[in-house]
């Protein structure tokens, strides 16, 4: 359940969680279900990550993240700001990865969100309806075609 400073989503895939964890972490596969960047699976790593603008929410379109923690095909956690400005937000993603028969539930818990500003609730409401229809269909998608 969500509130105003989180989303959480839930999704099953028919996928093993090697290959969610593959999606999740290789870069040329990661540009193809959320946007282009160079990550790299290290703690510490920062990379940027170039979306599509979002005037309304202030979002400039480019992501600056760092990876903030992992365990192997388990949990991912990930830091994202704003680069064009990086103290308005401080977000952290966290992927987890639980088998389940053959296919793996993929938790993602999107914290951070201030409810007291008003595009971050704007944003909170973007980022709640991608997070649960457009990037687990593109995720599905991703991996159907591996």
């Amino acid at each position: 359940m969500s509130d105003l400073a989180t989303i959480e989503v839930d999704t099953y895939y028919p996928h093993p969680p090697a290959k969610v964890w593959r999606a999740l972490t290789e870069p040329e596969l990661i540009a193809q279900w959320l946007m282009p960047g160079d990550f790299r699976l290290e703690v510490g790593h920062r990379y940027t990550m170039e979306g599509r603008a979002t005037p309304s929410t202030g979002f400039s379109g480019l992501v600056q993240a760092e990876v903030l923690g992992f365990e192997p095909e388990k949990v991912l956690r990930i830091g994202w700001r704003d680069a064009a400005d990086p103290d308005r937000v401080d977000w952290t993603l966290t992927w987890t990865l639980e088998p389940e028969g053959r296919g793996t539930r993929l938790f993602l818990l999107h914290e951070g969100f201030d409810p007291d500003d008003p595009l971050q609730r704007q944003a909170h409401t973007i980022m709640n309806g991608g997070w649960r229809t457009g990037v687990p269909a593109a995720l599905e998608k991703l991996l159907a075609s591996l």
